[in-house]
């Protein structure tokens, strides 16, 4: 594999790892609300990343790469994520939400990063990954927005 496909291999995984946490972390989540205006939200989340997943998968793939497994090298999400679990305990909304929220501004983050990086400009996989984008932050401000409601609820 080429060097250019390497880096863009590297981006595309970059991606993959935070799919794979927003997965788990929506999965716990509606595991645990009793919630389900907030069930059917998390499902759609996780249905989003899954769908990013397999697409991204599939150019991984097709350009020679390995795509990877689990969660973000760091595993800092995946902990992140699994303090929704003791958020969800309580069943405090306000609490689910704002946990909920803190990983889709990593996922923001991790897309933006990848979008601005140089390995894809140029690229196919530039286009692919804006329209990905798009929905994770179209997700992002759906949580957001609950979040806000919920706070100011409270």
């Amino acid at each position: 594999m080429a060097t250019n496909n390497q880096e863009i291999v590297d981006c595309l995984n970059n991606l993959v790892q935070i799919n794979n946490d927003r997965i788990q972390g929506y999965l716990t989540a509606s595991q645990e609300t009793d919630q389900d205006d907030l069930r059917s939200v998390f499902s759609e989340m996780m249905t989003t990343s899954q769908e990013c997943r397999r697409e991204l998968v599939h150019e991984i793939t097709k350009l020679g790469g390995t795509p990877v497994e689990g969660t973000t090298v760091s595993g800092k999400l995946y902990r992140i994520w699994m303090d929704i679990k003791s958020a969800l305990t309580s069943k405090d909304r306000k609490a689910i939400l704002n946990s909920c929220e803190f990983g889709e501004d990593a996922a923001v983050k991790t897309y933006q990063t990848e979008i601005d990086s140089d390995a894809l400009n140029g690229t196919e996989y530039l286009l692919i990954v804006k329209e990905q984008y798009s929905k994770i932050k179209s997700g992002h401000d759906k949580i957001k927005q609950l979040r806000d409601a919920a706070n100011n609820a409270a």
